[in-house]
């Protein structure tokens, strides 16, 4: 959903409830601006402050009032990214099938102990719905015991962003509308 800041509804999107919000955020413009209203801020939570948003934000000259959450940040992955989407309410993985992730482990080089630099998250999924999903091929191999989505955490990759969060002007917005 989006509004103004008197909190007055400009647009909304209907999803069920394991789908990733964030993904709505161009949509949202777009039928704001559709209905006439100039859109300068968006503010929203960690589901909004993945990577292609903040590109996407960038590039119409708007800003981009939504705190980074390491897990959003995909990092390089050997499957797809629409197979799996992160829900921030959960702090899990969702698989194109629906089911989320049960365990969650992160593990790190010792050189980057400090920096947390090289960082990887690991998702689990209950391997017993994975033998019997219709989209198994390709993603779970047969016989396996267990089931996971790596997600490598690399700090750079929204740096711009993290200096962003840091300026007055974030800090005002984003505390007058309690952004989490």
């Amino acid at each position: 959903m989006a509004m103004t800041e008197e909190r007055i509804i400009t647009a909304a999107v209907v999803t069920s409830g394991e789908k990733h919000d964030g993904k709505q955020l161009r949509t949202l413009i777009e039928k704001s601006e559709a209905a006439g209203l100039e859109v300068e801020n968006v503010i929203g939570d960690t589901a909004y402050s993945e990577k292609e948003n903040i590109e996407y934000i960038k590039e119409n000259n708007k800003n981009l009032i939504a705190k980074l959450s390491k897990s959003v940040s995909h990092g390089n992955s050997r499957l797809s990214q629409t197979k799996f989407e992160y829900n921030k309410d959960a702090d899990m993985y969702v698989c194109e099938e629906g089911h989320m992730s049960i365990k969650k482990s992160s593990t790190r080089p010792k050189k980057h102990a400090k920096d947390g630099q090289g960082t990887v998250l690991s998702y689990y999924f209950d391997v017993e719905k994975c033998k019997c999903c219709p989209k198994r091929n390709g993603c779970y191999k047969e016989g396996s015991k267990t089931k996971s989505y790596s997600v490598s955490i690399k700090n750079n990759t929204h740096k711009e962003h993290m200096e962003y969060q840091e300026t007055e002007y974030f800090k005002r917005k984003g505390k007058r509308n309690d952004i989490k």
